[in-house]
């Protein structure tokens, strides 16, 4: 039985879900229909991040915090660092319209931007309700529409979530990802400087492209690391013919058991070279996979920038920034890889370490952006991986 919250004025937006459930609102962002899987994010700053982290391919955000657009958009920001990842999210949803912007650094308004970036979102809706259903459920196929006009065919929008296929065994990591190698030495924002290059940089490192963070790339430079980018399928010889330091394996979006179908072989011979490995968010799970433990689907998956994870090594609690909707399952773990990071919130896997060489993983996004930096100590324990290894 469908569930329709109807606004006071005729609507121009909605969001069907494939079980028939409709909500109507408010158009936002490029008209038309967006399908893809309905997940929450609980960050309450940080929406353009968030809508450009190509991680989230394939999937419609809704944002449990009601208030977007007050700090507006603008060139920087962005996360995505290839053209083809410029479409990250799909769709989006939103509990209040979109407020004006009233920032130094805004540039568009935050529903010019959404346009520009081909997102198309749906406001004023129960997203307390609509959370409580993935909560309940998991998270759903879902279709959003945007209609200027007013006229939404709502049995087509549920036909469109219901036919929509879904992202358990998609390799959507292989649409993120440019064809052309590209290097990267911009450190992290500076108030002053704002993004400036490291033109010191001590190492060398590969990034193998499953849909990086920009974020991931300018960490790398604050440590003193010039980036080469490769694509995720990139052959081993072509990766080691570049000499590099250390090699990092990027989030990304979709189903780690399909695209380590694509990309597994080159990563395991990464694990025999003795080179010093970083996996972050995909890159973890694919390490895991390569490693011979297993993955599987959440049925809600971690959005957001308020997450416990314990570091084993530290005893440390840090507050990180999570987007995933499979995990690693510890109990599957070979010989020799133990847990090094675990979250608080459910017990799941958030990282890994190989025993007895440089290798380590993690299931959250140590650049954050948007988040808290309690992480950025995980790109320098890498470096220090690669120190040690030249000495």
């Amino acid at each position: 039985m469908a569930s329709k919250n109807q606004p006071d004025s005729p609507a121009t937006g909605a969001i069907a879900l494939a079980d028939g459930t409709v909500f109507l609102g408010t158009g936002s962002g490029a008209p038309g229909v967006a399908v893809g899987e309905l997940c929450f994010n609980t960050s309450i700053t940080g929406y353009q991040e968030i809508l450009t982290d190509p991680s989230y391919a394939g999937q419609v955000v809704l944002f449990t915090f009601p208030h977007v657009g007050n700090v507006g958009a603008n060139p920087d920001d962005h996360e995505e660092s290839s053209e083809p990842a410029a479409r990250a999210a799909t769709g989006a949803v939103f509990r209040e319209p979109i407020t004006p912007p009233s920032n130094w650094r805004a540039k568009d308004h935050f529903d010019a931007w959404l346009s520009k970036k081909n997102i198309t979102a749906v406001s004023g809706v129960d997203t307390r309700a609509l959370t409580r259903i993935i909560r309940e459920r998991g998270m759903p196929k879902c279709a959003v529409a945007h209609s200027p006009e007013g006229k939404i065919d709502i049995e087509a929008l549920i036909e469109a979530a219901r036919a929509w296929e879904g992202l358990e065994h998609a390799d959507l990591a292989l649409n993120v990802v440019g064809d052309a190698a590209y290097e990267n030495s911009e450190r992290l924002w500076d108030l002053v400087t704002g993004y400036a290059n490291n033109d010191q940089t001590e190492y060398h490192v590969v990034v193998l492209d499953y849909g990086v963070k920009k974020n991931i790339l300018r960490n790398l430079a604050h440590v003193g690391a010039r980036a080469t980018i490769l694509r995720g399928d990139a052959p081993y010889d072509e990766i080691m013919k570049l000499n590099p330091d250390g090699i990092v394996l990027s989030n990304g979006p979709g189903d780690p058991a399909a695209t380590i179908k694509r990309c597994g072989d080159t990563i395991r011979q990464l694990i025999d070279s003795g080179k010093p490995l970083l996996g972050i968010c995909l890159g973890h799970q694919l390490l895991a996979l390569a490693l011979g433990a297993k993955t599987m689907k959440m049925p809600q998956g971690h959005h957001g920038a308020n997450h416990p994870v314990k570091d084993f090594e530290t005893g440390k609690v840090e507050i990180v920034s999570m987007n995933h909707g499979f995990t690693v399952d510890p109990e599957t773990l070979p010989e020799g890889v133990e847990e090094s990071h675990k979250s608080l919130f459910d017990g799941t896997n958030s990282g890994l370490r190989v025993m007895g060489k440089p290798i380590i993983s993690v299931q959250h996004h140590p650049e954050a952006s948007p988040g808290p930096q309690d992480s950025f100590y995980l790109f320098e324990r890498f470096a220090s991986f690669m120190k040690d290894q030249r000495s």
